[in-house]
């Protein structure tokens, strides 16, 4: 009797994120839904992209928890709405906190959690991904108009980040938060 295969292999994919809370993630998550209906959002800033892991889920969660604690809670502002022209992503720009999650990603991505992007890493909030080009200014656009009618602050204090797991890149398991709890330096 041969072999039976229930479809190709999943890779298991890994990220640490910043979700951003409500009222700002419930409004995120809804123009994320108009722009691109059916997906499934949580409004969030990535710190360490999806990747596959080289130590296992354990080893990796350990290190994130290891690294996090070392920075500080800093301010997340989002600033306008602007298009990857190269993948034709729609997100938010950050104001602020860029530098702070630049810093992490370079101090995280390594060890275990290591990993080689496919673009340079660019804090922001996607708001649309996988669109069909001739829709991408108008749904640009759309979502302009709906950034300049949010009448919620727009900034929120990074304190913590989860480490999530992915094994379709459609659903996200939270696997670990991990609280930053180091001392802010006097820039």
């Amino acid at each position: 009797m041969g072999s039976v295969t229930e479809g190709p292999a999943r890779t298991h994919l890994y990220a640490l994120v910043i979700y951003i809370p409500d009222p700002l993630g419930r409004f995120l998550d809804d123009l994320r839904r108009e722009l691109v209906p059916g997906c499934i959002p949580r409004a969030h800033v990535t710190v360490l992209p999806p990747r596959p892991l080289a130590v296992n889920a354990k080893a990796a969660t350990d290190e994130v928890r290891r690294g996090a604690r070392g920075f500080a809670p800093f301010e997340l502002e989002l600033g306008r709405v602007s298009i990857f022209q190269a993948t034709d992503v729609i997100f938010i720009d950050l104001a602020r906190g860029a530098a702070e999650l630049r810093e992490m990603y370079a101090a995280l991505n390594a060890g275990g959690l290591a990993y080689k992007e496919p673009f340079p890493y660019h804090p922001h909030v996607t708001l649309a991904q996988g669109l069909e080009p001739e829709h991408v200014d108008e749904l640009h656009q759309t979502a302009v108009r709906r950034w300049a009618e949010f009448s919620h602050a727009r900034s929120l204090r990074a304190e913590r980040a989860t480490f999530v797991e992915s094994t379709d890149c459609i659903r996200w398991v939270d696997l670990a938060e991990c609280s930053l709890e180091g001392v802010p330096s006097a820039r």
